[in-house]
């Protein structure tokens, strides 16, 4: 231990003598040593002869600014060079070079090092110097490599930077924010690049391999939730059938859809290779089976005979027997090579959902919603045995590989394993929370999948009945699930209409979990109008940057919806309130948590800030509304008085009142100094969902789901008009900054804009496709954000009354959104149960300002026309994300050849093009 602590603290003292280095001589040296085509870098640097010219060029570029005498100057820059020759020499020789720091073993030495110089400027560019040097010197490729994964742990900004031909192996740059960086010609070896922002990045003849990563490919393509999937016998291929009446065929390594057969009559409804991997059987709601040839891509044959959908195929392990099972109740055999049936089994009393061959192709078995499993002599047709035990419908049958042992699953949610000799049940495996769909050996029979309705894939061992891994699908049922022939990857096939593919060995999941999943709920500006933060259904709280269209960030730590978000009057604070009964205040620079306030017992809905900062108000399902004091965390007062679920709160603009909406009906005024309630304000015939103060105090405006709006007058308390235009409930209400506008947002999927002076509509802003959940003003009255159902923000003019943008990238509604005070960065939070920071910003002001777009553009041929193609990509992307999970990002990347391969071999390329990368190569064919 002492040991131990000893190499810490001499790592630390080594890097203390960089501390009053000149940082201009970082570049400098970077030059001179590219210029001079160096690999020594060491070795020049000792030099004397070099010394000396490294002196002379020194001088020349930084020596003008001070105003010592030209031998002084000398003095100082020879000692800068010997006191960073003699680092480089040490690190050479430490373990720094030799370990990888991202490893769990030197945690507590990496943590260490960085609470020891985590403010020093000197040191944060000297460890990005070390970075730069592996593009140069191969002898200082850890050293660099464990400086970027510190680097990164420090949160130190490496947006928009040149890290061309680096070097980086054995580390992880987990969470890595590399927007826009020119990363091109770079070399990864076994780097987790789990969760990095690569959006925006130049990523030109890369060579990564060994990659770690949580997510691989995704497969995107049916228009319909899958039914059925199978791998070939080499395991090279992956076949999928869907409601779309369609059967895929992918490339597992590669990600990409190989083939599509067109099966035009009705839905296929399973699937099965033949075990030489020449033919393909699937089985179609029209009765009949087809045989496909797959390399051809023709059909071989129709198989006639069953009277109702063919639910079940599978081939015998000699590839000349097809069995299949049938909604009419029966099993039947059929010989392949000449199509005709063989035998038809009858004793099932309802539909045969699954049927499977013995590894030896001697027994057959079939499980049906009789709730029983049948075992079948394949050569006389008889039945051998019939397994009772689950109590309700038996969805799949799978023997393991060595026969002795069958797997069923069940409607009944277990998992039971049955003896082939004595017929007797030897395990159950319980767990699922709904109907097990699937079951699956895998190659060497130790582990059992298991797919559910309950929208979860477990693994189980065989012999322990231990359930080894679970892999939640959020929100998506499992319909099927299969292991590749080698046991080392486990796809998937969900009712959200794709197929994933898992890491058996790693546990890595292959899931597609960016951006937000749910509708938008809420939408707010910041003061100052330069940030947006929405909230969403998914959990997430996202600020976006209003000028750019950028997400900023993405806040996680709620483990549930978050129905609200806020921005501090001075814009360096978010608040989030969520269903999980929790309240977060967020440092908005750098996305990290201030303070969890708990006291609320029940989901939190609202959130506001008081005008000078230093109170915010929270509203519950709870009934109560609580106040806190901001520096301190601390509640300082609870207002009760509402009999139901409060959805709205809203500080007056002197801070002096707060304005309460509830499902009780009622509006409700409360003295934010005393406690006290003040008045009680009823006319609304149902639900009051959103309540806002005009810039004056004056007027109140509230909007109910009895579809009105109402304004009060707040000095007597009475109505002064009602507003009635929406065809559904009305769920938020906002001012604009003048007073002279209400925006308000409604079920109906409309956003209106009144006249506050004359209670006429303006204005009807049409464009989202579900319900608004959230308007939100820009400080300058000039934009108005709303958030909606249909998993957008859109940001419109409000003098025109015309979209200026939509922020795509949530696939779920998003609660609420707010601008930060300056207007730059617009927060939105989603059902992930995290929040995004975005930037926000015109594709003109991207096309003008981004000159390494230009040159691409220029470089490659690519015609002006298509710019804004590839610059779509670009133009809204996340520029910091924080969260929890590993989130990989790459949207808007450019990608021109390279190599990109995990540990598994498989191509990432897929995944890049699937998170909204550019392939340079395919963009230029689709023009030719």
């Amino acid at each position: 231990m002492q040991d131990s602590f000893q190499e810490k603290e001499a790592l630390t003292e080594i890097f203390d003598l960089i501390k009053d280095v000149d940082i201009q001589l970082f570049g400098v040296i970077l030059d001179i040593l590219r210029k001079e085509k160096v690999q020594d870098c060491i070795g020049f640097l000792s030099d004397i002869g070099d010394q000396r010219q490294l002196e002379s060029q020194i001088l020349q570029k930084v020596g003008n600014s001070t105003q010592a005498d030209p031998e002084s100057k000398f003095s100082v820059i020879r000692n800068y060079l010997k006191q960073i020759t003699y680092v480089l020499k040490k690190l050479k020789d430490h373990d720094f070079n030799y370990k990888d720091f991202s490893s769990e073993e030197n945690e507590e030495s990496t943590l260490s090092l960085i609470n020891s110089f985590k403010d020093n400027k000197q040191i944060i560019e000297f460890l990005q110097f070390l970075v730069h040097l592996t593009s140069i010197d191969d002898t200082i490729i850890q050293c660099g490599s464990n400086s970027l994964h510190i680097l990164i742990l420090m949160k130190a900004d490496l947006r928009h930077k040149n890290f061309e031909k680096i070097k980086i192996q054995n580390t992880s740059l987990v969470g890595a924010n590399f927007v826009k960086c020119n990363i091109s010609e770079s070399q990864f070896n076994n780097v987790n690049i789990s969760g990095i922002n690569l959006n925006g990045a130049l990523l030109f003849n890369c060579k990564w391999k060994d990659l770690k990563i949580t997510e691989l490919n995704k497969l995107n393509g049916h228009t319909s939730s899958i039914k059925s999937i199978c791998f070939s016998p080499d395991g090279k291929t992956l076949a999928s059938s869907n409601k779309d009446q369609s059967i895929r065929l992918w490339d597992v390594k590669t990600g990409q859809q190989k083939a599509m057969l067109d099966c035009h009559s009705d839905r296929v409804l399973s699937i099965c290779f033949s075990p030489d991997g020449n033919t393909l059987a699937f089985g179609v709601r029209d009765c009949s089976v087809r045989l496909w040839d797959v390399k051809t891509k023709k059909k071989c044959a129709k198989l006639i005979g069953h009277k109702n959908w063919v639910d079940s195929i599978c081939f015998s392990p000699d590839g000349n027997t097809l069995a299949t099972g049938s909604y009419d109740k029966s099993v039947r055999l059929w010989d392949i090579k000449t199509g005709q049936q063989k035998a038809q089994f009858n004793n099932h009393t309802l539909r045969v959902n699954s049927v499977c061959f013995s590894p030896d192709g001697k027994t057959l078995a079939s499980g049906s919603d009789d709730m029983s499993i049948r075992l079948w002599d394949v050569k006389t047709g008889q039945q051998r045995a019939k397994l009772d035990g689950h109590s309700d419908c038996v969805r799949s049958v799978c023997f393991s590989p060595d026969g002795k042992t069958l797997a069923s699953g069940s409607n009944d949610k277990s998992i039971r394993l049955w003896d082939i000799k004595t017929g007797q049940q030897k395990a159950k495996f319980n767990g699922h929370s709904s109907f097990v769909r699937s079951v699956c050996f895998s190659s060497d029979g130790r582990t059992l999948a298991s797919g559910s309705k309950d929208n979860s894939i477990r693994e189980w061992d065989v012999n322990t009945g231990y359930q080894k891994a679970k892999l939640d699908c959020r929100k998506d049922t499992v319909k099927s699930v299969c292991f590749s022939p080698d046991g080392n990857t486990l796809a998937y096939g969900s009712q959200d209409n794709s197929i994933c593919l898992q890491d058996v060995k790693r546990g890595q999941q292959k899931a597609k979990l960016d951006g937000h999943i749910s509708s938008v709920y809420s939408v707010c500006f910041s003061p100052d109008g330069n940030t947006l933060t929405s909230g969403s259904d998914d959990g997430t709280i996202r600020l976006w940057d209003v000028k750019t269209g950028q997400q900023k960030a993405k806040l996680y730590s709620h483990t549930s919806t978050v129905n609200s978000v806020c921005f501090s009057p001075d814009g360096n604070t978010l608040t989030s309130g969520s269903d999980d009964g929790t309240i977060y205040l967020w440092d908005v620079k750098t996305g990290q948590q201030k303070t969890k306030l708990n006291g609320h017992t029940s989901s939190i809905m609202s959130v506001c800030f008081s005008s000078d900062g230093n109170t915010f108000a929270s509203s519950s399902q709870d009934k109560s509304i609580r106040l806190w004091d901001v520096k301190t965390g601390q509640q300082k007062a609870k207002l009760d008085g509402h009999t139901n679920w409060v959805y709205s709160v809203c500080f007056s603009p002197d801070g002096h009142m707060l304005a309460s909406g509830s499902n009780d009906n009622s509006i409700r005024l409360w003295d934010v100094n005393t406690g006290q309630q003040k008045a009680k304000l009823y006319s609304h015939t149902s639900t009051v969902n959103s309540v806002c103060f005009s810039p004056d105090g004056n007027t109140l405006a509230s909007g109910s789901g009895d579809k009105s709006i109402r304004l009060w007058n707040i000095k007597t308390g009475q109505q002064k008009a009602i507003l009635d235009s929406h065809d559904d409930c009305i769920n938020s209400v906002c001012f604009s900054p003048d007073g002279n506008i209400l925006a308000s947002g409604s079920d109906d999927s409309s956003i209106r804009l009144w006249d506050v002076k004359t209670g006429q509509q303006k204005t009807k802003l049409n464009g989202h496709s579900g319900a608004v959940y959230s308007v939100c003003f820009s400080p300058d009255g000039n934009t108005l954000a709303s958030g909606s159902d249909d998993s957008s923000i859109r940001l419109c003019d409000v003098e025109t009354g015309q979209q200026k943008a939509k922020l795509d990238g949530h696939t779920h509604y998003v609660m609420s959104v707010c601008f930060s005070p300056d207007g730059n960065t617009l927060a939105s939070d989603n059902d992930d149960k995290s929040i995004r920071l975005w930037d926000i910003k015109t594709g003109q002001e991207i096309q003008s300002s981004d000159k390494n777009y230009k040159d691409i553009f220029i470089q490659f041929k690519i015609p002006l026309q298509y710019n804004s193609h590839i610059l779509e990509v670009s133009n809204y992307i996340t520029t910091l994300l924080i969260s929890q999970k590993a989130i990989f990002q790459s949207k808007g990347a450019l990608i021109l050849k390279g190599e990109f391969f995990n540990q598994s071999g498989i191509d990432l390329k897929t995944l890049f093009e699937q998170k909204g990368s550019r392939i340079i190569e395919r963009f230029q064919q689709q023009q030719i």
